[in-house]
């Protein structure tokens, strides 16, 4: 199983290379981390219980690293700045899932609101008709994602 993730890994960093974003290979280790502990917490708890505890401990810890990382003068003057951004870039990757999982699975998610940025980028997805995938696919891939269960939804 090791060894595939790593295959998985390493075929997507090379993916990823390609379309000139790099990613170390410990970003994928993590992200495999994640999921490994959200999917166990999903069998015992339930997917939305895993769901809601998965963004309440990465809101949790983005808000630590970034009084880690601001300058407590700046604090209050830049919290605004942040969350915009934190938000922006949470939707913008949940956007990128849904596309790529929803073509992945065959399911019509609806139009993406990153519809235009594929269309210029020459990617076809869900209602554009796929051929060549979406940003996020190499993302799930490397996670090595699996659906969860009925039971657990």
């Amino acid at each position: 199983m090791a060894d595939d993730q790593q295959q998985v890994q390493n075929a997507d960093a090379a993916q990823a290379a390609a379309a000139g974003v790099q990613f170390p290979p410990q970003f994928f280790e993590c992200v495999n981390e994640h999921l490994e502990l959200s999917d166990r917490h999903a069998q015992k708890y339930g997917g939305n219980e895993s769901s809601l505890s998965s963004l309440f401990a990465a809101s949790r810890f983005n808000a630590h690293v970034y009084l880690l990382n601001v300058k407590p003068v700046n604090a209050a003057g830049e919290r605004t700045a942040f969350l915009d951004h934190m938000t922006t870039l949470y939707r913008r990757m949940l956007n990128e899932h849904l596309d790529g999982m929803g073509e992945e699975r065959g399911i019509d998610v609806g139009d993406s609101e990153l519809a235009d940025e594929y269309r210029a980028a020459g990617v076809k997805v869900g209602r554009l008709k796929t051929q060549g995938g979406t940003p996020a696919e190499s993302y799930v891939a490397a996670a090595a994602a699996v659906p969860p269960t009925a039971a657990n939804e």
